[in-house]
């Protein structure tokens, strides 16, 4: 229970952040085009609104509402949502939206998408200017690569170590480092101290989502880092340092199959392999009930030759614009698996979002998360679908080439449309959530 609270909490704020940020884009352009705001919104106020202010001198409405999904800026004279229509039996006034020229409007309608981009870029930069950025190359990883099924299927074997992808050297660190292996042409690797090169299937991705099953994950040996003063392990006089290769005889390279494999024996014995200073060395000890033997591992960067780079102030921000700008290309990319079966299975709704926010509270990652979802928000709101931005994008850009503007009914029907869309999609994706769930 307290894992989904702070899953839930983590969504909230982001969103609430996104969606702030959003509707301020619109807010600022219309104000700067002197259009009237009635109200500035975060979350909905159907039935009531737990805070609520007009300042004195402003025609807007700030307040805060009671359902938090969300948020909305309520342009005068705009056909939005609401289907307020009474304004438009009166004459267009000055201040109202539809008085505007298009370019105008187009600019106003423009505002929350670009927000939310520059507000990516915002945050990208932050994080590398207070956290830095780590790069491993994946040629140093020197246990390999654990594959799922359907990559094994194209080729790939466990403890595969990728040198290149495409000709190119790769980071195993970096946000589209698995996408760049899945849609490469070919990838090589290093197997049982040869070099191979693998032709990647050109339908990878639609593999991968069918299969639900991932992809793969960076392998790593249990170094051992510490000892408990009475467990097991330093009984035995195993020593911080050594590294764990083997348990009863099975190899494994990765310390999840260790951590594992330690587990399944509680309250039994097993025999450990493992490297000191360079010596192969072997020995029997109880593991307690619990499943433990008093050890703890070294960290992924204590293991391998993680780099860890800082940035200047002035370094940060072109980090993190091309950061940003290279997750945007990426997930605009993956836009096009959306329209296929095995990506429309995929689609989720506030359940899957949440389940990307990590089990404990983490600024980093939370932050990280937050600049993708804004991003995501961006691309997602100009699409050519009435009630969206990009369907008010696409009539304002009929309109400037056409020189032939849309009839107040036609864009009301669209926007009733575009609403239905909306709902049917929101259900699907949340329906997809609670299949998954209960499956």
């Amino acid at each position: 229970m307290i894992v989904f609270l702070v899953k839930a909490a983590q969504l909230i704020l982001a969103l609430s952040i996104l969606v702030f940020i959003h509707e301020l884009g619109h807010y600022l352009f219309a104000r700067l085009f002197r259009v009237r705001v009635d109200k500035f919104y975060l979350f909905f106020d159907w039935g009531g609104a737990i805070f609520r202010y007009k300042p004195k001198r402003s025609d807007t409405e700030f307040g805060i509402g009671w359902l938090p999904l969300g948020g909305y800026c309520k342009i005068n004279g705009m056909i939005d949502e609401s289907f307020d229509t009474e304004h438009l039996q009166k004459e267009p006034q000055p201040y109202e939206f539809r008085s505007r020229p298009a370019w105008q409007r187009l600019l106003i309608m423009l505002g929350g998408v670009l927000f939310n981009f520059l507000l990516a870029l915002v945050i990208y930069a932050g994080i590398v200017f207070h956290w830095g950025n780590s790069q491993l190359p994946s040629d140093r990883i020197t246990s390999g690569m654990a594959f799922s099924s359907v990559a094994q299927e194209a080729g790939f074997r466990d403890n595969d170590i990728i040198l290149t992808v495409d000709g190119r050297a790769a980071d195993a660190f970096a946000p589209g480092f698995m996408r760049s292996v899945i849609q490469a042409r070919e990838v090589e690797v290093m197997r049982e101290g040869r070099r191979e090169t693998l032709h990647i299937p050109h339908d990878m991705m639609k593999r991968v989502l069918k299969a639900k099953s991932g992809f793969m994950s960076i392998q790593y040996p249990f170094v051992i880092d510490s000892l408990a003063p009475e467990g097991m392990a330093r009984a035995h006089n195993l020593l911080a340092s050594d590294s764990i290769t083997a348990v009863n005889g099975k190899l494994m390279p990765d310390l999840r199959d260790v951590i594992a494999s330690i587990r399944s024996h509680a309250g039994d014995s097993i025999t450990l392999s493992f490297m000191r200073a360079g010596v192969p060395l072997t020995i029997t000890l109880p593991v307690d009930t619990a499943g433990t033997i008093g050890i703890t591992a070294r960290p992924i960067d204590a293991v391998y030759a993680v780099q860890h780079i800082e940035y200047s102030l002035l370094e940060a921000i072109p980090a993190g614009i091309a950061q940003g700008v290279g997750t945007m290309r990426s997930y605009v990319s993956d836009m096009k698996y959306v329209f296929t079966k095995e990506g429309a299975q995929q689609m989720g709704g506030f359940g899957t979002l949440g389940s990307l926010f990590p089990s404990s509270w983490n600024w980093a990652l939370f932050w990280s998360m937050t600049a993708f979802l804004s991003i995501m928000l961006a691309v997602m709101n100009i699409l050519p679908i009435p009630a969206l931005d990009g369907g008010h994008i696409l009539f304002l850009l009929f309109e400037i080439i056409t020189r032939r503007k849309l009839s107040q009914e036609v864009l009301i029907r669209a926007q009733m449309i575009g609403l239905a869309i909306l709902f049917l999609l929101m259900l699907y994706a949340n329906g997809n959530d609670l299949f998954r769930a209960f499956r």
